[in-house]
């Protein structure tokens, strides 16, 4: 999957482009569908393979750099979330494990659908459905991105790489 980036940033590097925002990967264990599978808990498989991807985007990107003539931001997903979801309370959250809409164990059973069981409060929730965040998610990770510091954004935020 990094060689498959890697071409296509090469792609878009010859018709121009000079500055890239990657994104990582979250840790995809974490999330409500891999945590019904899991007894409640994070799958940490899935979350090695998120680790091991994230470092080789790393290490692509920094090699890309030099030779490319790129300047970069890439944010570490997997921090960011991992944070919200050991220490939800800190950014508001009351409910870093169950999905806000879907069915069964961790509202996790489906996807959320018309007729599904839906929590009172969205922004009390890290994640909407099995699989993805909810909009107060990801407005924090939005701002960690665009503004955040160098532990979640690498070599530099979004804000600083326009500035470049």
């Amino acid at each position: 999957m990094v060689s498959n980036l890697k071409q296509q940033l090469e792609r878009i590097n010859s018709l121009g482009a000079r500055k890239f925002v990657v994104v990582g990967t979250a840790p995809v264990g974490c999330c409500p569908a891999q945590r019904i599978s899991n007894d409640g808990e994070c799958n940490e498989d899935a979350n090695s393979m998120s680790i091991r991807y994230n470092d080789g985007l790393k290490s692509m990107l920094q090699q890309s750099e030099a030779a490319l003539h790129i300047k970069y931001t890439f944010f570490e997903t997997y921090g960011v979330f991992s944070d919200l979801i050991q220490n939800g309370s800190s950014y508001g959250f009351t409910e870093t494990e169950a999905a806000c809409c879907g069915f069964g164990k961790l509202n996790a059973d489906s996807f959320c659908l018309p007729i599904s069981s839906l929590c009172s409060n969205r922004t009390d929730h890290v994640f909407w459905d099995k699989f993805h965040p909810t909009e107060a998610t990801h407005s924090i990770l939005v701002d960690k991105l665009f503004d955040g510091p160098s532990q979640y954004t690498f070599p530099t935020n979004v804000k600083e790489l326009i500035a470049l």
